[in-house]
């Protein structure tokens, strides 16, 4: 049993959008391909990852540096003790080989994108859905019920408040309980009055978060606070740049409700900085770690025993990202639920078809692997690198 190959291609997802701090024209990702020469009902088992929306492709780095440490290694010593199985662990450790400490910058992207391709080789290897070789490894048991939200409400060319509300509405009509707006890329008068237009337009059938993406100093988090205080949100989320730990603190003495942060920390050193220093508060706040933007399912581990250290129960993580291995995760290991971007980033994000949004939730199905199989015009354009 061994990795015959690994390949990787750049994929546009561009948009016209735009949120607090950067817009998506040239947005790109990478998608993954790790082929092994186990076969499983008659098809090679393949492996596919890609990383979430926000971060660039990181093909330099996954063909110049981490790709060739998995292809150069004796394919036993990536094996797990059964030698029936890849080893996720050994794997990661392969690519991490001759890497220093900090600086995670766009590494942990790259081996991100890698590690959910890695587990969903893993899974079909196993002939399993992830989520539950993942509850089974940890001793629980999945819960296929996982609690979802619909991001939108991006800047958008020509968008209006009767467009913001209609695009809030189709959230409903779909199922979700709560919604997700972007803040801080106009006056805070111009977004006020965007807020409550979706309030009036969701009314008691659902909640409101927003989302600043990291755009606010200090005196503009605090401006901000003081008016959304007035609202009923879910959330007030990524206030100001993600490492100035003494701003997250601080808002903690302005905005009583729930914060959320934690999509732009790369590794279980931020995570436990965030908690140590940030001002968290553990129940009410949000953490929103995203495996795939922070070395992948390996590290995620490593981020919940520090959450646990911490006296933060996983119920609290609600991963950034909207995409599937996510979802496994948040079945597999217990999370809060799973953010979901239904009109964006397509073909990556979203759910197998089929599954529907029922009261704000969904229900895995049984695929084996993360269940890309089960989406059709994601698996059209991942076999199409490597199939």
């Amino acid at each position: 049993m061994r990795i015959v190959d690994i390949v990787e291609v750049t994929k546009p997802i561009a948009s016209p959008i735009r949120n607090a701090y950067i817009d998506f024209s040239k947005m790109t990702a990478s998608l993954v391909a790790v082929v092994t020469d186990v076969v499983r009902d008659g098809r090679r088992v393949v492996g596919y990852g890609f990383n979430s929306n926000g971060r660039y492709g990181q093909g330099g780095l996954i063909r110049e540096r981490f790709r060739d440490r998995i292809l150069e290694a004796d394919p036993q010593t990536l094996l797990d003790q059964s030698g029936t199985n890849l080893d996720g662990h050994k794997i990661w450790a392969a690519m991490m080989q001759n890497e220093k400490p900090g600086g995670h910058g766009e590494r942990s992207v790259a081996v991100g994108t890698l590690d959910m391709a890695v587990w969903d080789a893993i899974a079909k290897i196993a002939e399993k859905p992830l989520f539950h070789l993942l509850a089974e490894r940890k001793g629980i048991t999945a819960d296929p019920r996982v609690f979802v939200y619909a991001a939108g409400g991006y800047y958008y060319p020509g968008k209006d408040d009767s467009a913001l509300r209609r695009e809030m509405r189709s959230y409903l009509d779909r199922g979700y309980t709560v919604v997700k707006m972007k803040i801080g890329g106009a006056t805070l008068a111009e977004d006020q009055r965007r807020i409550e237009a979706v309030l009036d337009e969701i009314g008691t059938e659902a909640q409101l978060a927003v989302d600043a993406n990291g755009r606010f100093d200090l005196e503009t988090a605090i401006s901000y606070a003081k008016m959304l205080r007035t609202y009923p949100l879910f959330w007030y989320e990524e206030i100001g740049d993600p490492l100035d730990y003494a701003l997250q603190a601080a808002m903690s003495e302005f905005y009583p409700a729930p914060m959320a942060t934690g999509e732009n920390l790369f590794s279980h050193q931020d995570a436990r900085n965030l908690l140590r220093y940030g001002g968290m508060r553990p129940d009410r706040d949000w953490l929103q770690f995203d495996c795939a933007l922070s070395y992948g399912l390996v590290e995620y581990e490593r981020t919940l025993d520090v959450l646990e250290q911490f006296g933060w129960s996983p119920k609290r993580c609600i991963p950034h990202g909207g995409h599937q291995m996510s979802l496994n995760i948040a079945a597999g290991l217990g999370l809060g639920g799973n953010e979901s971007y239904p009109d964006l980033f397509q073909p990556y994000g979203g759910f197998p078809d089929g599954v529907e949004v029922i009261d704000g939730h969904i229900t895995m199905p049984e695929l084996v692997g993360i269940g890309f199989e089960g989406k059709a015009d994601l698996i059209k354009v991942m076999r199409e690198l490597a199939e």
